[in-house]
């Protein structure tokens, strides 16, 4: 549905977005993932055709957004960061004005405003003015014009910045339910809301894509192992003799602290923490010695995209390895 390659944005010196390659199919939902100052916005721009550019080019349903602008732009939905609203319009007479400069008349035109509306949800708002609805609203109303004249693609710029816990929720189950009938892409730098929603995940970071996968696989494929930290009165060696027998235990470090306590650092690639933990425990137990302290780190997706993001700022060596195993479909 959407092919982007080898994309880049420069302005000056700096590289905004740089040799971004990937492939969206039809009939996801996709999380564009990425902190703040990433590139996130700057590709969406360039994707919707809002921005040029430097080299590279996006194919909507095998039309270049650049060179066939009309044909590709009609398949796009687009909802920008900040909505492009008539605050002193109502939700009606602004979704009036949208669909006509999208080409639609007439009773095709009542119509879509009308089913857009009942989508949004913002029917005992519709003739009130724009300037006197909450912000959750306001996106409901943004999200609703990019849904007239029927586009197959819905893009969607920080959807939920700036919004309460509540209308977050009401904005995440609108994003699954068009995701039913719509290919969507939205951005995002909150990685819980992401995950929540989404069936694949793009990673971006200092204008890279680190990573490109469904949400479980990408645990499975990158994620660290999960860390379990002791602090007991063995030895070095005597702990290593302990913690050989277990299976799970993919290494073992051993540093001796102040009063003669040994800080144990354990590693598993296990997805039962608990269970690898209950072993230790339960070597420890049945030699006599104690354990002073266990704590438990389980690898999640949050430590990922930090570990990846850090690893595009020194340099890109960590994130040019992940994009090449990154998913081009």
């Amino acid at each position: 549905m959407i092919s982007v390659e080898h994309l880049t944005k420069c302005y000056g010196d700096f590289v905004a977005v740089d040799d971004l390659s990937f492939e969206i199919d039809e009939g996801h939902v996709y999380g564009f993932l990425g902190p703040n100052g990433a590139g996130k916005s700057t590709t969406m721009n360039i994707m919707t055709g809002c921005l040029s550019a430097t080299s590279g080019r996006v194919l909507i349903d095998g039309h270049d957004i650049f060179e066939e602008p009309k044909l590709a732009k009609k398949l796009i939905g687009y909802l920008p960061e900040q909505p492009p609203l008539y605050m002193s319009e109502s939700p009606v007479e602004y979704l009036q004005f949208v669909g006509e400069a999208k080409g639609l008349r007439g009773e095709e035109l009542r119509q879509q405003i009308a089913q857009v509306i009942e989508q949004t949800r913002i029917g005992d708002v519709q003739h009130k003015r724009i300037s006197a609805l909450s912000k959750g609203y306001r996106q409901r109303v943004g999200i609703a014009q990019a849904l007239l004249g029927k586009p197959r693609v819905i893009i969607l710029d920080e959807p939920t910045v700036g919004l309460d816990p509540i209308q977050i929720i009401e904005i995440r189950d609108l994003i699954r339910e068009l995701g039913r009938s719509h290919t969507v892409i939205f951005s995002s730098h909150i990685l819980s809301e992401v995950q929540t929603i989404c069936d694949e995940i793009l990673m971006i970071a200092h204008g890279k894509l680190v990573a490109f996968d469904e949400p479980g696989k990408l645990e499975k494929r990158l994620l660290s192992p999960n860390e379990i930290n002791l602090v007991t009165d063995a030895g070095a060696e005597q702990a290593q003799k302990l913690l050989s027998p277990i299976e799970e235990i993919s290494s073992v470090s051993t540093s001796p602290m102040d009063g003669g306590y040994l800080r144990v650092e354990i590693r598993t690639d296990s997805g039962d923490i608990y269970s690898v933990s209950r072993k230790i425990f339960n070597a420890f137990k049945s030699s006599g010695k104690v354990l002073l302290e266990m704590s438990l780190k389980k690898a999640n997706l949050e430590d990922l995209f930090i570990e990846l993001s850090e690893g595009a700022d020194d340099g890109g060596s960590n994130a040019d390895s992940n994009e090449s195993e990154a998913k081009e479909k």
